[in-house]
């Protein structure tokens, strides 16, 4: 047999003992035991430690006393877990005593035994009940024919939870080779810069995505003049150009906000004006929909409108105004309809819970332009004119953000977004013509995309494939943006 204690790997840092026994709990659990039995046999590991097969033994044959004396002279092994492992003992015996009708001594293991154990008090109270009321038959109320048999399905449940609770090396954590496998694959990908696919990723070789997984290559420029989308409707009804626009989540309306007007609610399938709110004194710079797409909230620019939630048909759901309030720059909604998020103009960011009508105000050093919450409704990101994207958490944990650099921005409003597989990545529009990728794990851009001839006001990353980039520019283009030709040629 070879020395339990030889080093594996190039490096020598893996426990030869630890890693057999490690497979020949795989291998038992995938339902290979003869392979696991052998592989025991063959290399002098056990699965099960000396101290467990001992505990097991004591169980099984009802040896309850010699069990509770083991475990109390193995408590500095056992740490933390050593009272709730006597817990499950103590429980044990008084089962086992009920099961006998011998319901005083169950009583006096619970005075005197369970009592003085420093466990959590409401598990003494269930057991407690369970002798007094003698109901909950699975806590051991076991009465009548096949008691013996019920006993020992207990005692094996007890082994069970025993093998949960302890710990190493005394048993092995379950599932322990699908979690390091899984803890290698997790870090593979999240220091892969550009991964951004749902692919299962490959055991055979280390992990690591091309730039070609991501939108790098402008594969439609131009959309409604080359043919390749075709122009559905023209919705004409603002007297000013107009400034902003909000799909609903379902695709089925549009909100449009003419600049310094009036906002339109607008049916996508027939391209008629459903609804018109408010009038020329009604001053809206931003709209954002809940996810139910039947409401709405507005932001004005004038501090007396404030913000409104309005539904479909016209009507104020809920407003927030007053000479006080500053005037908003952009508002967002996140996915789960919970956090209605408010850019104000004194650089004020406000992040109210719709439920509790709770809020919590975020405060940057510089004027914000804009605003864009992940999918997952748990981040959001605002522009500055600082030439620098903040990241902040929406439940408001975060002391500072993460901060991305390198693109242009310093007078016009630049909108940014997230996207990519799992909201792995953020890009953003610029003032120098060109369109910015960060991973949002790093701080500096992983691409910077060429296409446009002037400012990029705004991107898009499309929600359902991720390999798809929309931007748009002052030089009067829309670009689609998508894998690089190699890329494709490959897939």
């Amino acid at each position: 047999m070879e020395n339990s204690s030889e080093a594996l790997g190039s490096k020598g840092l893996i426990n030869r003992h630890e890693f057999v026994r490690i497979i020949i709990q795989c291998l038992y659990s995938l339902g290979y035991s003869n392979s696991a039995s052998c592989l025991e046999s063959e290399s002098g590991v056990s699965y099960w430690s000396n101290e467990f097969q001992l505990l097991e033994s004591l169980i099984l044959n009802g040896n309850l006393g010699d069990c509770i004396d083991y475990l109390n002279s193995i408590k500095d092994v056992l740490g933390e877990t050593a009272e709730s492992a006597l817990f499950l003992v103590f429980r044990q015996c008084v089962m086992e005593y009920l099961n006998c009708g011998e319901d005083a001594l169950a009583l006096g293991v619970l005075r005197k035994q369970v009592s003085a154990l420093d466990v959590d008090k409401y598990k003494v109270h269930g057991l407690a009940t369970c002798l007094l009321s003698l109901k909950d038959r699975e806590l051991g109320a076991v009465v009548g024919s096949g008691g013996d048999v019920v006993v020992h399905d207990l005692r094996r449940k007890l082994l069970g939870d025993l093998e949960k609770l302890f710990p190493p090396p005394i048993v092995v954590p379950e599932a322990r080779l699908e979690h390091l496998v899984e803890s290698t694959v997790t870090a593979w990908v999240d220091a892969c810069m550009y991964h951004s696919s749902s692919n299962t990723v490959s055991l055979y070789e280390d992990h690591c995505c091309s730039r070609d997984e991501i939108p790098t290559t402008t594969t439609q420029a131009n959309v409604l003049e080359d043919g390749k989308l075709t122009l559905k409707h023209t919705l004409c009804g603002h007297q000013q150009a107009v400034s902003f626009l909000a799909w609903s989540p379902d695709d089925t309306k549009l909100l449009t906000c003419g600049n310094t007007e009036v906002l339109k609610l607008w049916d996508v399938e027939t391209g008629t004006c459903k609804q018109t709110f408010g009038n020329q004194g009604f001053v809206v710079s931003c709209c954002a929909w809940f996810p139910n797409s039947k409401q709405f909230a507005c932001g004005s620019s004038d501090p007396e409108k404030g913000v409104c939630m309005w539904d479909c048909e016209g009507n104020v759901i809920k407003s927030w105004r007053g000479m006080r309030m500053p005037k908003v720059v952009d508002l967002a909604v996140t996915p789960d309809g919970e956090y209605l998020i408010s850019i104000f103009v004194d650089k004020e960011i406000r992040i109210l819970h719709m439920a509790t009508n709770t809020e919590q105000v975020i405060s940057e050093e510089h004027p914000i332009t804009s605003l864009s919450v992940s999918g997952d409704s748990k981040l959001f990101i605002v522009n500055l004119n600082s030439q620098e994207i903040h990241m902040w958490d929406v439940a408001g944990k975060w002391e500072k953000p993460l901060r991305f650099m390198g693109h242009k921005q310093h007078k016009y409003v630049i909108r940014s977004c997230f996207g990519g597989l799992n909201n792995t990545f953020i890009a953003s529009g610029s003032e120098n013509s060109e369109v910015y990728i960060w991973n949002c794990r790093n701080s500096r851009p992983i691409e910077v995309l060429s296409g446009h001839s002037t400012t990029v006001n705004c991107v898009s990353w499309n929600p359902k494939m991720p390999q798809m980039l929309a931007s748009a520019s002052d030089d009067h283009t829309i670009r689609i943006w998508g894998p690089s030709l190699k890329k494709k040629k490959a897939t």
